[in-house]
């Protein structure tokens, strides 16, 4: 294969420091990984969670940085063929804060913070090549009956041979 075709185009995007868990933010983000572009923003954009909006503009951002590539540096990206290829969001710095306890005492607990990154790249469309040969009809393809290998069976297992009982021994009184 030659390099061009082995090398695949991904364009990203990132939003950092969001304030959010990673942990939040990942349920959005696995809905999409996969999917084509129009149907991850239409996911985003229905989805009840508060940090989708974000993933969203982000989303689109990304999509935005494959359109540029195609028009501004001569790329051949088709936008339509466009999927999300990787949506991850990794974790931030915490911010510690102090919540005021009973009796005096203080509570740290920490504010998690999440940087969420978006990758696109075009879906190749697959193209079958199929030679046929002269001798052989386009139609007729020759199917030889698939032999079946014998199954070997495990080796029988022998009986546990049953315990008589415990034979009873009394002392005699003597």
């Amino acid at each position: 294969m030659a390099n061009a075709a082995a090398k695949i185009q991904e364009f990203r995007a990132e939003a950092r420091f969001q304030r959010t868990s990673p942990q939040k933010a990942k349920l959005v983000l696995d809905l999409i990984k996969g999917q084509r572009v129009e149907q991850a923003l239409n996911t985003v954009h229905f989805s009840s969670k508060r940090i989708a909006p974000v993933v969203e503009k982000v989303l689109r951002s990304a999509i935005q940085n494959a359109k540029f590539a195609s028009d501004e540096h001569d790329l051949d990206v088709d936008v339509d063929n466009l999927y999300v290829r990787t949506a991850v969001a990794n974790e931030g710095p915490r911010m510690k804060r102090i919540r005021p306890a009973p009796m005096g005492r203080a509570f740290r607990y920490q504010r998690r913070l999440a940087h969420i990154i978006v990758t696109v790249a075009e879906k190749k469309p697959v193209t079958a090549v199929t030679t046929v040969t002269e001798s052989e009809p386009v139609g007729a393809a020759k199917k030889k009956p698939a032999k079946k290998a014998a199954a070997k069976k495990a080796p029988a297992r022998k009986a546990a041979a049953k315990k008589a009982p415990a034979k009873s021994t009394k002392k005699a009184a003597k």
